[in-house]
């Protein structure tokens, strides 16, 4: 079990790539790269930043029905079942500490709440939500600004990141989680 993983093992890197889509692994490509930049600039850990950033959608191409038996294993809340976007962090966290024994609270929960972000944030936390949305590959209306902003004030661009998400997800009709309005709400003070 390790405390704090320093670098990504072989055997890991293999495994995530295994479990998702080439168009993913180019997703998590960039994000591992953006984490790693941010973590330098906001005096972060490098390697913590690059641990979460491979981790953080080893899941998101799972089939829905498995992450389902992983939310009822766990115990997640009914509003996690089939909904991939949702889920897809915090049975990933689950599966670094079961599997991979990354103990390390702070990376577990980079990768648990990169979708919603929540309220009293890490650094490292918040540079995990920032690199997901700023990664080269993401083309949105908005990121161009948000990336000249993560190079400026960390904590500007995630409220920048939240407002965004909220209005993506409100334009889908789909359910809002209560921890991106926290998040939202803790930074604006």
């Amino acid at each position: 079990m390790k405390l704090v993983e320093s670098l990504i093992s072989q055997d890991n890197y293999d495994t995530i790539k295994k479990h998702v889509s080439d168009v993913r692994w180019l997703h998590t490509l960039g994000v591992v790269s953006e984490a790693k930049k941010l973590a330098k600039l906001y005096g972060s850990s490098e390697d913590k930043a690059e641990t979460a950033a491979f981790f953080h959608d080893f899941c998101r191409n799972f089939p829905v029905d498995i992450l389902n038996g992983y939310i009822r294993n766990i115990g997640l809340e009914d509003y996690y079942l089939n909904n991939v976007a949702l889920s897809h962090g915090k049975v990933a966290a689950e599966l670094m500490l079961k599997d991979y024994g990354i103990l390390d609270q702070d990376i577990l929960n980079a990768v648990s709440y990169h979708t919603t972000g929540r309220a009293d944030m890490s650094v490292l936390e918040k540079i995990i939500f920032v690199a997901d949305a700023i990664e080269p590959g993401r083309d949105y209306n908005g990121v161009r600004e948000m990336r000249k902003l993560a190079n400026i004030d960390l904590n500007q661009t995630c409220i920048y990141g939240l407002e965004k998400s909220l209005e993506f997800v409100e334009s889908k009709g789909a359910y809002i989680h209560p921890d991106t309005i926290n998040a939202l709400n803790y930074l604006k003070g």
